[in-house]
């Protein structure tokens, strides 16, 4: 000690007897380490050489802390004394934990595996790209996922001596990128949840938190993404930050504050960020002022930047509330806060304010009583916004909702705000701006800003005198707006029910020209509208596309409870001792226009959610529908009848009723990663009620553990038919798969019929294989009640039923060979559903009769199906028929006998008119010889009497008793005298 101590003032060397350098603790050449814990769970300290130290002496092992020995938060262990001392100013320590805040560049013991998800991605000649470039790639406070479609882990080991946990921060707003955090430990085991697998999304400019449990033992963490490219709309990629790990049981040393934050006290657990226009190095104790003259920074910065001189880009006009003249003032601020300096050369100064222009009206609903504000108008009255508020006539009643047109002020239930994805503050500053007749976004503090603007409205609520249905639509929210882009900006409309979660409904990305879009409503909920635009998603702090903006013109919202009237509807008036009052309508009734009374809709008929006046609201169901009770919507059945040459068609689809699934594919990005496209097609829904359920980024899409009768489908949609995109699991086959992206292709019936066109909806049939049999196909046709950018009139869905005996059960449904996603233009999708419980019912034309030989005076008749056999169910074959008949034998005799009897009638009748011919030719000859033996005399009269006494030679003696030649003869003699 003695030796060292003077070495350390003369700067000598301490020397062994054979020449070489002492290890010295003090100049860093070795430092301390415990082994691994024994199965009496204790260790031991020993001395580890640094890399390029070239040293010997190194101090023998000692009895280390117990394993599970970890010092308290702001403390580190001291390893050579192993004692717990204070973190130093300008560091800190978590005490168990590790924590990684900084991501200039990737920390140690971090790598990235970019990998396809598949090992075979398809024949050799048509493999994509590799993904050697994919990444996860540091951005300072952050580090951010890949934007392509690989899939790349960022991966992280950590041995723990005891349980602990993970925690970390992240954005992940695009479900077109799947996002998974799993743990292997080191039985390489996956975690005991796949609930804890999949990443919920996170609301625009939102940090959520993700925290899973560690096992001692080697943990490997890891986070991986999947993008899925079908389009050209770039992805939004997942953010994460500050990661930290607790269970380490100890750590050795502090961690030095990073750069923009600082600790000024000993022992502490965290550093402090620096305020704005200050700054920080690393393992700061203090916070350096810039020179706010001509320097400024940011909350969190590490340097100090020059003023810039001021522009048009850094400020913006506001206008204030009208006055008692009905004039508003054009105001000019600087965009807070300020980063420009005016003195500068070739700055430009602020405009004066102060010029007055003619306030605009106040919107529909609103009034102004003379004050300097608009207000809304009294229950029961309404304005146009121009005069004042009026009661509505008797028999009608105040059109309740909003409608923002003007934009002097921003409406009382509306408010902007402005988030940062790398976290840089720009609370306070103007999210979006009042303009006179729009509202356009502001500038923010960066061009990476999410600018946010929100609606809320309590609930919806159907007109009084309407009830609303179960299911039917409540009420719409319609916007028009554009967007005005150099940059890639988009523009994204999400919706919140009941403040539980917010989803994306539509985007739009680069310049749109002015149009609307509209959002239905179907379910009374407190719900909160939000518009938010970013002008690019790349990261950045500066403002080089502040002229890139969105502008909205106008937003209805219709039904509002809380809502104002701009006009008056008719109602329904109630009895006489009611007075004029409007009386709600029960469900699927009309008002009829000359009484004002409520009359039910005709059977099949459903009443329009728009039109209750008249007859005419009540809309006819498609072919083969029928509405439900309440009139609320058209459903089918399940049965189909139709008419075809002279012959009745009966279909049964209740065995078909049930939700049928395909899983098409696979298809490939570009990348190579499968994918595979989910439908669920409900066929007849039960009574309108929309079966078919998919599922939203969880781990099971098949659906069957969810509660059927929940009320709250967080991660779920429903519909006649609806399609999610699934991802399988490299571990655990399609019972870990991730769905996502799940839309609404179909959610109102519009009816049956074997055509193959409905209401603009056309089944081409070159889509599907033509049926071999007879019997037509029967067609399900459907639409979507929502529109989207690139389906102006909604989706719409045919599904083709066709009778194949060959398929039994729920048979097999397809898509078209030559649009395998079930859709050529991403509007209108094509399925195909054979099966033999899509034939027709049987009737009497599906069978003949056989009858068989008569056997013992009884014959047989059996009845078969024709083949092949084109029909189900129905009637049933009748039973084989047994009736009485006459043998082969019998016959025989009774033909010969009537033959034998037929000859002898025939040869009598030939003797006896041989006879008489001879008795003719007799008499001819002996009136020609007398004839000829007196020509001058003319002839006596012949007679054929009997002269007296001359013999009659032919005279025939009959007896008593005819013969049966003499009857014969006698007949003939008959015959022929008559004749």
């Amino acid at each position: 000690y003695v030796v060292s101590v003077l070495c350390m003032w003369e700067g000598c060397e301490i020397l062994r007897p054979e020449g070489g350098l002492v290890c010295d603790y003090l100049q860093k050449d070795y430092h301390f380490e415990y082994t691994e814990c024994d199965s009496s769970g204790s260790r031991w300290r020993v001395a580890i050489p640094n890399s390029a130290v070239d040293c010997s002496g190194l101090p023998d092992p000692v009895r280390g802390k117990e394993c599970t020995f970890s010092c308290a938060s702001g403390e580190y262990l001291e390893m050579k004394n192993q004692v717990c001392s204070k973190c130093g100013e300008g560091t800190y320590s978590l005490g168990s934990g590790i924590k990684f805040d900084e991501w200039d560049e990737l920390p140690a013991g971090f790598s990235n595996v970019a990998t396809f998800m598949d090992t075979v991605v398809g024949p050799s000649d048509s493999r994509p790209e590799g993904c050697n470039n994919s990444s996860w790639v540091p951005r300072g406070n952050y580090i951010e996922s890949n934007r392509d479609d690989c899939t790349v882990s960022l991966i992280y080991a950590v041995h723990l001596k005891k349980s602990g946990y993970v925690f970390f921060e992240y954005q992940y707003v695009d479900n077109n990128i799947f996002f998974e955090f799993f743990i292997q430990n080191d039985q390489c085991q996956e975690m005991d949840t796949t609930a804890d697998k999949w990443v919920k999304l996170t609301d625009n400019g939102e940090w959520g938190s993700h925290s899973v449990m560690l096992k001692s033992g080697t943990n490997i963490l890891y986070w991986r993404t999947t993008g899925i490219l079908m389009g050209s709309k770039a992805v939004k990629p997942v953010l994460v930050k500050n990661i930290t790990i607790e269970g380490v049981a100890y750590t050795s040393e502090c961690f030095p504050c990073k750069p923009g934050t600082f600790s000024d006290k000993p022992g502490s657990f965290i550093c402090q960020v620096c305020p704005r226009n200050t700054y920080s190095e690393k393992g700061a104790k203090e916070c350096i002022r810039c020179d706010e003259d001509s320097q400024f920074s940011e909350e969190g910065s590490s340097e100090c930047m020059e003023r810039p001189p001021c522009t048009s880009k850094d400020y913006f006009q506001i206008h204030t509330p009208c006055d008692e003249e009905g004039k508003t003032q054009i105001m000019y601020k600087w965009i807070e806060p300020k980063i420009c300096r005016e003195d500068l050369t070739d700055a430009i100064r602020l405009p004066p304010s102060g010029e007055k222009k003619d306030c605009p009206p106040c919107n529909p609903g609103f009034y102004n009583n003379g004050s300097s504000s608009c207000h809304p108008c009294p229950p029961g009255t309404f304005s146009d916004g121009t005069k004042e508020c009026r009661p509505c006539p008797a028999g009608t009643e105040p059109a309740l909702g909003f409608e923002y047109k003007w934009w002097n002020v921003l409406p009382g239930n509306m408010k902007t705000s402005c988030f940062n994805v790398g976290n840089s503050k720009c609370d306070g500053m103007n999210g979006w701006e009042v303009a006179g007749d729009h509202i356009q976004s502001g500038a923010g503090g960066s061009d990476n800003d999410y600018l946010i603007l929100n609606l809320h409205i309590p609930g919806f609520k159907p007109p009084t005198s309407m009830t609303g249905a179960m299911g039917s639509e409540l009420g719409r929210i319609t916007f028009v707006f554009e967007t005005l882009c150099s940059a890639d900006c988009v523009l994204y409309f999400m919706v919140d029910i009941n403040r539980k979660s917010t989803n994306v409904v539509e985007s739009w990305g680069g310049t749109k020209e002015k149009q609307a879009y509209t959002h239905v409503i179907f379910k009374n909920a407190t719900f909160t509208f939000t518009w938010a635009f970013q002008r690019t998603n790349q990261g950045q702090d500066n403002r080089r596309f502040i002229n890139d903006m969105v502008k909205i013109y106008s937003i209805t919202a219709t039904n509002a409870v809380d809502g104002v009237a701009s006009s008056c509807r008719a109602c329904a008036l109630g009895s006489e001792q009611s007075g004029s009052s409007c009386v709600p309508c029960p469900p699927g009734h009309y008002i009829e226009k000359e009484t004002n009374q409520c009359v039910e809709c005709p059977p099949d008929t459903y009443l329009s959610i728009h039109q209750v006046y008249g007859k005419e609201a009540c809309i006819p169901c498609g072919p083969g529908s029928r509405s439900t009770l309440d009139h609320s919507v058209c459903y089918s059945d399940c049965f189909f009848y139709h008419e075809k040459e002279n012959q009745s068609l009966h279909y049964d689809f209740s065995n078909l009723s049930s939700v049928g699934s395909l899983m098409n594919g696979p298809s490939f990005t570009s990348k190579g990663t499968k994918y595979f496209h989910f439908f669920n097609i409900s066929l007849c829904g039960h009574e309108g009620k929309k079966l078919a359920l998919c599922t939203n980024n969880i781990t099971d899409f098949t659906v069957k553990e969810m509660v059927a009768g929940s009320d709250d489908y967080t991660n779920l949609v429903g519909a006649f038919v609806c399609q999610s995109t699934i991802i399988p699991s490299e571990s655990k086959g399609f019972r870990a798969a991730l769905s996502s992206q799940s839309i609404i292709l179909a959610d109102t019936f519009l009816g049956v019929t074997v055509e193959t066109t409905l209401q603009n909806i056309n089944i081409k049939e070159d889509m599907f294989p033509v049926s071999p049999s007879q019997i037509p196909d029967v067609h399900f046709f459907y639409k979507s009640s929502t529109t989207t950018t690139s389906c102006v009139n909604g989706r719409s869905t045919a599904v083709k039923m066709r009778c194949n005996p060959a398929k039994p059960g729920a048979g097999a449904i397809s898509v078209p060979s030559k649009c395998p996603a079930g859709t050529c233009d991403g509007c209108t999708f094509y399925f195909l559903w054979e099966s033999v419980e899509a034939c027709p019912l049987c009737t009497e034309h599906d069978f003949h009769e056989i009858e068989g030989a008569c056997k013992r005076g009884f014959q047989e008749t059996l009845y078969v199906w024709n083949e092949p056999k084109w029909c189900i169910k129905g009637i049933s074959l009748p039973e084989k028929k047994l009736s009485t008949c006459e043998t082969v034998d019998f016959w025989l005799k009774v033909g010969a006998g009537v033959g034998a009897f037929t000859a002898v009638l025939l040869v009598a009748l030939t003797c006896y008119f041989w006879k008489k011919n001879q008795k003719l030719e007799y008499k001819y000859s002996k009136l020609v010889m007398t004839t000829n033996s007196k020509e001058c005399e003319l002839p006596a009269a012949d007679s054929c009497a009997i002269m007296e006494g001359e013999d009659n030679e032919e005279e025939v003696v009959y007896s008593n008793k005819q013969s049966l030649l003499g009857k014969l003869k006698s007949l003939a003699t008959k015959v022929t005298a008559e004749f």
